[in-house]
């Protein structure tokens, strides 16, 4: 099995993948294989968004897991919303705000791997 820091990359990589997918789905022309294709893909960034939330240590993470889990929570509204509306707006600005935290994340552990004891600093600028 993959060290816990690679699994949360897999998960936001599998979220940034889903809400690619979804967003395609918008240029199908059959109504019914774009409403399939966009519930369908959201829903599964939406699950992952929800194990993001689960897994975040509230005692041991502090502020920056609050923070976290406001913007999982946020994102996670905000895919509701496109789904619902079938609008790719949310779908547009959580695959945003998803690449800039696992962009920071995976530097975050690529920092570490070079044995940078700081390496979280960049990681809690990216998130705010």
């Amino acid at each position: 099995t993959a060290p816990p820091g690679e699994l949360v990359r897999m998960l936001y990589d599998g979220a940034i993948r889903f809400l690619g997918l979804a967003r395609i789905g918008f240029e199908s022309e059959d109504p019914l294989e774009r409403n399939l294709a966009v519930h369908n893909n959201v829903t599964k960034a939406q699950d992952i968004l929800n194990e993001l939330v689960v897994t975040l240590d509230m005692d041991l993470g502090g502020k920056l897991a609050e923070t976290l889990r406001d913007l999982y929570l946020y994102m996670g509204d905000r895919l509701q919303e496109s789904n619902i509306n079938k609008a790719p707006a949310g779908i547009d600005e959580v695959t945003e705000r998803l690449t800039e935290i696992r962009d920071a994340w995976c530097q975050m552990l690529a920092n570490q791997a070079n044995g940078q004891h700081d390496s979280i600093s960049g990681f809690v600028e990216a998130v705010g």
